[in-house]
């Protein structure tokens, strides 16, 4: 009686372990599974199917191989995230070589032809020196082109970061004019700004100078001669509005998107000297201080630009 029932305790001990044996065996084959399908999708660049997205963030026990199965979910994301990233970092350099390429096609095609007639000998002197300022001209765009171009990039992928403070509001302005107040008095159009009394916005006074004196040269460059340009300021809950207004050309509804993208120029001013840079860089400007640009225009009758920084008590 004895030894039977020793076998059955053996015989009951050696069915549990057959079980475990099996249990552990389909559990880690299906880890195993797991894993391999999560090497799948990566390899297969899938969207995030219901399925995939069950694998990825389904509770997991904290066992060994949900660890595992873990940190090989983090590693191939962060690897996907860089893959993605080096993409996108090649295109940002193709699209600058090709925006450089465009716009220095036609000022290398002036300095070409200016070098090729310096080299005849027959010019006159004064005419060598009319030859030699145009290439000269050409030069000093493809700089400053180039200069603006690489700022935009620069703010556009947060290579370039600066620090926005409160900080007294006139002061900027000042700045700003005084970039353009050549410009104006060039054409006897009047710069007016609005009396009011000094207060502190959230801004960087040399990059908001910079975003505004572009929307002044652009205001300056399309208003007639014996115009005017107003700057008004609105004090707001949030921001303060700063509204620059001329009597220019004005721009249609609907380019009002338009025109702040990089190189973008109205078919009404193709003809004139600009870069299409200005008003990008004057929102980027912005978007780095926490603010934003608008734009209000009728074709004829002018536009107005607000640019809306943070008050102080906005922050």
């Amino acid at each position: 009686m004895t030894a039977q029932i020793v076998i059955l305790i053996l015989s009951v001990c050696l069915v549990l372990c057959l079980a475990a044996l099996i249990v552990s065996t389909v559990y880690f084959l299906w880890q195993w599974r797991k894993m391999d399908r999560i090497l799948d999708d990566f390899w297969k660049e899938q969207t995030d199917t219901e399925e995939q997205n069950m694998l990825y963030h389904s509770d997991i026990s904290e066992t060994r191989e949900s660890r595992v199965i873990s940190q090989l979910r983090s590693i191939l994301k962060d690897a996907r995230y860089k893959e993605h990233r080096a993409v996108e970092d090649k295109e940002q350099v193709m699209e600058l070589i090709s925006d450089l390429a465009h716009q220095f096609k036609t000022p290398l095609a002036n300095i070409v032809m200016d070098v090729e007639i310096l080299q005849d000998s027959v010019l006159k002197e004064a005419e060598r020196k009319d030859f030699l300022s145009h290439a000269k001209k050409q030069v000093d765009k493809m700089q400053w082109l180039m200069a603006d171009l690489l700022k935009a990039s620069r703010l556009e992928n947060g290579i370039i970061r600066f620090e926005a403070k409160n900080t007294g509001i006139k002061e900027t302005i000042a700045m700003a004019l005084g970039t353009v107040y050549a410009q104006a008095a060039a054409k006897n159009i009047e710069l007016v700004v609005e009396e009011f009394q000094d207060f502190s916005l959230y801004h960087n006074p040399k990059w908001t100078a910079e975003a505004m004196a572009n929307i002044l040269e652009n205001a300056v460059k399309y208003s007639p001669e014996h115009g005017s340009i107003r700057i008004t300021l609105t004090k707001l809950d949030i921001y303060t509005k700063i509204m620059i207004t001329d009597e220019g050309i004005g721009i249609p509804e609907s380019e009002y998107n338009s025109i702040f993208k990089r190189f973008y120029r109205s078919k009404e001013v193709e003809q004139q000297e600009g870069s299409g840079l200005g008003l990008h860089l004057a929102q980027l400007i912005l978007q780095c201080e926490k603010g934003y640009i608008t734009v209000s225009s009728k074709v004829g009758q002018g536009s107005s630009f607000s640019l809306f920084l943070l008050n102080r008590d906005g922050l």
